[in-house]
């Protein structure tokens, strides 16, 4: 769970990767959520 971990959101910006935590449309920022 730190920055090199592809299944976090933190590891998919650190990585430059998208997936299920990061989509690509990143437009959904109404309010933070923790998962």
């Amino acid at each position: 769970m730190g920055k090199g971990d592809r299944k976090t959101k933190k590891g998919k910006f650190y990585l430059g990767s998208y997936g299920v935590s990061r989509p690509k449309a990143a437009k959904v920022r109404k309010r933070k959520q923790k998962n």
